[in-house]
């Protein structure tokens, strides 16, 4: 897929950001979704995706498989972080995963670089303690990053645990090549995917806690600092768990009201041969 208008950006920005002020109430989401649909700019294609997320949220109850089909429009990490917020086994905010949307996407209308978008992204794994492997899986297949830039990523994905972040971007530093004494007539195999201030930043930064790498990167290099998870009482952790399987129940029990009344009707379930997935 490739790169989006900068206005998709900021719209994709808004509805992240209103969602995750309006998710405290108790409107059901689909209302709330509604609702902010009618706000966004129509001449972009965030209203037809809101459309279409509309319809398999009010099926499915989750706003993540929707994100999956629309792969032309949200990317496989954006996607990956509506899954693992809306994963009922684990502890992970729904409005912490939308603030993490909204800044990413403010970072990309303001053009940002692959260097940042990958720290943020790692920082946000990080920071939540998400899986990294699928997390790592995700970003790879981001727009954002060419041919290089995912065949590092995936290397990253394999020895992320084994061996330190740090160690991992000095090495592919500008500042780490001349360290290891490459100069520019050597022609190196692999070309440099951060720039001397990220290398030097790394080495200042070795056998140290990955999040202090990360936070002198926000401070020397202004990348964008991922939201920090607020610690929340544990009956306020359960509520948008236990309304999306109140929504599951209700949805259930309706399947059965239908079978002992002669059938499912299916015909919900369908949608005519000429609306595709907004592609």
């Amino acid at each position: 897929m490739p790169l989006l208008e900068r206005e998709e950006y900021i719209e994709q920005s808004y509805l992240f950001r209103m969602l995750g002020q309006r998710l405290q109430g108790q409107e059901a989401a689909q209302d709330l979704l509604a609702a902010i649909r009618e706000e966004i700019l129509a001449t972009t294609k965030l209203p037809m995706a809101i459309d279409f997320m509309l319809s398999e949220l009010k099926h499915q109850g989750a706003f993540a498989p929707a994100m999956r089909r629309l792969d032309h429009y949200f990317t496989p990490f954006q996607t990956y972080v509506i899954e693992e917020a809306e994963n009922e086994l684990g502890r992970f905010d729904l409005r912490v995963a939308l603030q993490i949307l909204e800044r990413q996407a403010d970072y990309l209308a303001a053009e940002a670089p692959p260097q940042g978008m990958f720290l943020y992204a790692l920082e946000a794994i990080c920071r939540n303690r998400l899986r990294y492997d699928r997390g790592l899986q995700a970003l790879a297949l981001d727009p954002l990053f060419d041919e290089p830039w995912q065949s590092w990523i995936r290397v990253v994905r394999r020895q992320v645990g084994m061996v330190e972040l740090a160690d991992l971007i000095y090495l592919r530093s500008e500042y780490g090549l001349q360290q290891q004494g490459r100069r520019a007539a050597d022609k190196p195999r692999e070309p440099p995917l951060f720039g001397i201030r990220e290398g030097r930043i790394a080495a200042a930064n070795r056998h140290k806690d990955p999040l202090l790498l990360f936070s002198a990167l926000h401070r020397q290099l202004g990348y964008p600092a991922v939201p920090a998870p607020k610690p929340v009482a544990e009956d306020q952790l359960q509520l948008p768990q236990l309304a999306r399987r109140l929504e599951q129940m209700e949805r259930r029990l309706k399947l059965l009201e239908e079978e002992e009344q002669g059938g499912i009707d299916l015909q919900p379930f369908y949608r005519p041969p000429d609306q595709g997935d907004e592609r």
